[in-house]
């Protein structure tokens, strides 16, 4: 009797929480569509986002409302979104034991990054409170990776934090150039002998997978099981390339296949065939741009103009961060956006970079992305502009309606030290 009234109490409790309403006033709403609402109302209930208005034209009743929050002088954004990265699969990169994206072999579609996914990551933490919210958990290596899913930074269990499981299959396309050097040694590059026979095992795959999915299926295979969705139209397939052979070639693939929703991921000449691109509507998830210039004869600012020369051309694109400790580096990824704000983004457009775009990519822009009537309730607060390394202090964190803490263990230290030493 007793385990039941305890069950009772639980099951009680859920919807209670779930039901709160809050109600953010008075801060800069940056809307993720490009709009800005000054002096915001944002009535939030049952996770979900019930209006957006301006206070001071609209009545706002406060007493219908659990809990109000003064967002005056601050920013109100959407919760920003990590595309191809293996944040939650990884904890120390140093410790083999912690990583755990890639697995034996070439052909893996069957592997799934949302059941790796760790909630409990303190790598999470510190990322989380610069406003990332979101993560597209993606699995390495390989000729086909596996899957990855997206998924919330906040949860009990990796089931708890799934926001898509699943969402598509990541396909390494070979290289077309091979060899050159470090940008302060350089070296030629010289053409990929093995280019045609890599592009025709990843053809020969595709294939039989087709073959597979369109079927009478005698036995089953898990490998060819993962790929059905693909040839359905209801997952994606994310090819990660950069050169522009690499690209016009992936173009063709996507065409011979008929894949319903190809992506990009990398794209460093994407800017050299746009009109390809455009026509053929597939986004680019673009490179860290906080990188170097791969040929020496690139100007030495190309990586930083890349989203702006997308923008240009109407390219659906985002912004990652996926090389070295990019678990740990995700918390850079508004800085990155400020970077491409610098260099030809307006600011709203450097915004929809990490928060809309990447939500249109990876197919959860009727929930996620932008801060909208009917929209999941996931946005956050910060004391100034959200994409400027100086002013991002988020000072709230509303995960699909929940208020969650703000603090991290980098935070705790800080503290603790400054306490003990204070005035030394």
């Amino acid at each position: 009797m007793k385990n039941i009234r305890i069950l009772l109490i639980i099951i009680t409790w859920i919807p209670l929480a779930n039901a709160q309403r809050i109600l953010v006033i008075n801060g800069t709403a940056h809307i993720g569509n490009g709009e800005v609402v000054e002096t915001a109302a944002i009535g939030i209930a049952d996770g979900k986002i019930l209006f957006v208005k301006n206070s001071l034209t609209n009545t706002i009743q406060r007493k219908e409302w659990d809990t109000i929050i003064d967002a005056e002088n601050q920013h109100i954004y959407p919760g920003f979104v990590a595309a191809n990265s293996t944040l939650g699969l990884t904890e120390i990169d140093a410790v083999r034991a912690t990583r755990d994206f890639n697995d034996v072999g070439e052909l893996n579609p069957h592997v799934r990054a949302q059941v790796a996914f760790n909630v409990e990551s303190r790598v999470i933490e510190t990322v989380r409170t610069n406003g990332v919210m979101l993560t597209q958990s993606t699995p390495r290596g390989g000729t086909i990776s596996g899957s990855s899913a997206v998924m919330f930074l906040s949860g009990w269990n990796w089931e708890d934090a799934t926001v898509l499981a699943d969402d598509g299959i990541h396909v390494n396309w070979p290289a077309s150039t091979q060899g050159g050097g470090w940008w302060a040694e350089p070296a030629p590059k010289s053409r990929n002998t093995n280019y045609q026979k890599e592009k025709q095992e990843i053809m020969d795959f595709f294939t039989l997978a087709e073959a597979y999915a369109k079927g009478t299926k005698t036995v089953e295979d898990i490998r060819l099981e993962a790929m059905k969705d693909c040839f359905e139209g209801t997952k994606r397939v994310y090819f990660h390339a950069d050169g522009m052979q690499q690209i016009l070639d992936i173009i063709e693939f996507v065409e011979k296949y008929q894949l319903k929703y190809p992506v990009i991921i990398g794209g460093y000449e994407a800017h050299l065939v746009g009109q390809r691109l455009k026509d053929a509507k597939i986004p680019i998830m673009l490179n860290r741009i906080h990188s170097l210039p791969e040929r020496e004869e690139d100007d030495v600012n190309l990586p930083y103009m890349l989203p702006a020369l997308l923008q240009k051309q109407g390219i659906l694109f985002c912004i990652q961060n996926a090389g070295d400790m990019e678990a740990m580096n995700t918390r850079n990824l508004p800085f990155q956006a400020g970077t491409a704000m610098a260099y030809g983004l307006t600011e709203e457009e450097a915004l929809q970079s990490i928060s809309l775009n990447p939500s249109k990519i990876l197919g959860i822009q009727k929930e996620f992305g932008s801060i909208e009537a009917g929209k999941s309730a996931t946005l956050f607060i910060s004391k100034g502009p959200a994409l400027d390394m100086k002013s991002n202090q988020v000072t709230c964190l509303i995960f699909h309606g929940q208020i969650e803490s703000t603090e991290n263990f980098q935070d705790k230290l800080y503290q603790k030290y400054k306490k003990k030493y204070q005035g030394k």
